[in-house]
């Protein structure tokens, strides 16, 4: 089965300083008919504007993957850690038993856009957890890199749960296809461009579920960016 989450239809909230699109219930933004999608929880497309951010606020029990599209992104957490975030990078936070976190954008003069994504993990109360590596353009052309896993194969970030997101670029006549394996399902997200998944046409924002299928199928790029998540 196939079903479309058109970019349109997301939930909206714009402060101002942080201009937000929900894929699924977040935050004021409640829709029972898309509370996630398996372990998927969030997607959330921020832009935040120059010198503004998140203040310091706790999370819990959820795997929280930052996919940074433009500008960096400045964290720091209650662990100890403290970095900035650029294109390319991506950032897994284990929730666990409490972590507490701000996010800002550093930058006198550049937005940072950015997905946040969260995962329900399958195990709670564990120790928190922090990880970032970066996956450069050239890893993910015309190919579904793998950036995050339950086993952190392929140099992926390590997330608890039995799930895999892979990034991919592709314009043209590149073309990309990902296996399903019986009773798994997919849901891609196009962040950037335009493609064709499955022989639906998605834009920016927009993103197809597919459950029950035996693969996907991405083809006919045209500057697309994508997040590929095989879930249980």
């Amino acid at each position: 089965m196939i079903a479309l989450r058109k970019a349109g239809e997301r939930g909206h909230a714009n402060h101002g300083w942080l201009d937000s699109y929900f894929s699924f219930s977040f935050a004021e933004y409640h829709d029972p008919r898309h509370m996630g999608f398996g372990a998927l929880r969030v997607i959330n497309e921020d832009r935040v504007q120059p010198g503004k951010g998140f203040g310091t606020h706790g999370h819990r029990d959820m795997e929280i993957i930052t996919y940074i599209l433009e500008g960096a992104l400045e964290h720091k957490d209650s662990m100890g850690n403290g970095s900035v975030i650029r294109v390319g990078d991506v950032q897994r936070m284990s929730a666990g038993r409490g972590v507490q976190h701000s996010e800002f954008n550093p930058s006198p003069g550049e937005l940072v856009h950015l997905l946040q994504i969260w995962i329900e993990p399958n195990v709670t109360g564990i120790e928190p957890g922090y990880e970032e590596k970066h996956f450069d353009a050239a890893s993910k052309r015309g190919r579904l890199r793998l950036i995050a896993a339950g086993d952190g194969r392929e140099g992926s970030v390590t997330i608890h749960q039995d799930a895999a997101v892979y990034a991919g670029l592709l314009d043209g006549a590149e073309r990309l296809s990902h296996a399903l394996a019986a009773g798994r399902k997919a849901y891609v997200h196009v962040a950037r461009g335009q493609v064709t998944v499955n022989g639906q046409r998605l834009a920016a924002g927009d993103a197809l579920k597919a459950s029950g299928e035996s693969g996907v199928m991405i083809e006919r790029g045209a500057g697309a960016e994508i997040l590929l998540f095989d879930l249980a």
